[in-house]
């Protein structure tokens, strides 16, 4: 069954809180990030361990396996995109397709256990390297292909509504 991609242009969260899942990243502390992710990675074990977590609540709607598994490409992908930032001066992010990736990496076929220890080691992976960023270099800017641009702060504000949503996704 196929789930409609999902195009919208998320970065409206930098300026005010989330209507579905209350997170308010406006209001969010660039160093709260490293323990909101740390909180968020611990929480999906539980999720990871229903029975029905293969189960798809509709035709529109991922599975909990599915949402963790994106969970943990976000992690990697965002962690990627921090060092981009980092290395290089204003780096244009290589372009993601979350819908392709679910498809193509068979989401909903991966075993529970193994994407629990992979978001959880991907989830304290980005922490730990959010954590480490000197302030003087939270300013550093990237890009993505339709022209968002993020300083390592407003990176970590607006990386960090993503799991927080998504475990709210699961949780309802």
């Amino acid at each position: 069954m196929a789930i409609t991609p999902d195009t919208k242009n998320w970065t409206w969260v930098l300026d005010r809180a989330c209507p579905d899942c209350g997170f308010d990243s406006a209001a969010t502390r660039y160093e709260d990030t490293p323990a909101l992710v740390r909180a968020n990675a611990d929480a999906w074990s539980p999720v990871l361990a229903r029975p029905d977590v293969t189960v798809r609540p509709d035709e529109q709607t991922w599975s909990a396996l599915e949402y963790a598994a994106h969970v943990r490409d976000v992690f990697r992908i965002f962690d990627v995109r921090l060092r981009l930032i980092l290395e290089q001066t204003d780096p244009l992010f290589p372009n993601w397709d979350q819908d392709e990736t679910a498809i193509a990496e068979r989401y909903n076929e991966q075993d529970p256990a193994v994407v629990d220890a992979e978001l959880r080691a991907a989830g304290a992976a980005v922490a730990d390297d959010f954590e480490a960023v000197a302030p003087d270099l939270r300013a550093r800017t990237g890009r993505r292909s339709d022209g968002a641009s993020f300083t390592v702060e407003t990176l970590a504000r607006y990386f960090v509504h993503d799991p927080i949503h998504h475990l709210h996704d699961v949780s309802g």
